[in-house]
């Protein structure tokens, strides 16, 4: 079982990244708010860890964008449950954000791994 940092140690969810992380956990099938936030905690080795209060607006503001669908059930202990479905819509939602996270990503890690160009003469240093 993955360990759960402690609290100061857990990064936070970058703005607009909750939604990318929803779609991607409803892209194989309905899931209900617990599973979505489950299976995204299990995925990044209990590093993210989503709030029920950033999932559920989210999941809402989703559903206005018809974006998701949803759809009441019974869930695996037999109780009553809200079940999330990618539409259409979303899942190209999903594939633009992927392949904009990707780019993105790729731009801060050449930036991070470059490196380090050398001080000109009078110059100060920088403490970034």
């Amino acid at each position: 079982m993955p360990r759960t940092p402690p609290l100061n140690d857990r990064p936070e969810i970058p703005p607009g990244t909750l939604d990318l992380l929803i779609l991607r956990a409803i892209t194989g099938e309905p899931q209900h708010g617990y599973a979505i936030a489950r299976w995204i905690k299990e995925r990044s080795d209990a590093t993210l860890l989503v709030e029920e209060g950033s999932l559920y607006p989210a999941l809402h503001r989703l559903v206005r964008l018809k974006h998701v669908t949803a759809e009441w059930g019974t869930s695996e202990n037999n109780r009553k449950a809200r079940y999330y479905r990618i539409t259409a819509a979303g899942r190209r939602r999903l594939t633009a954000d992927v392949d904009l996270w990707k780019r993105v990503s790729a731009a801060v890690t050449s930036v991070l791994d470059a490196p380090r160009p050398a001080l000109a003469s009078g110059d100060s240093a920088c403490s970034a």
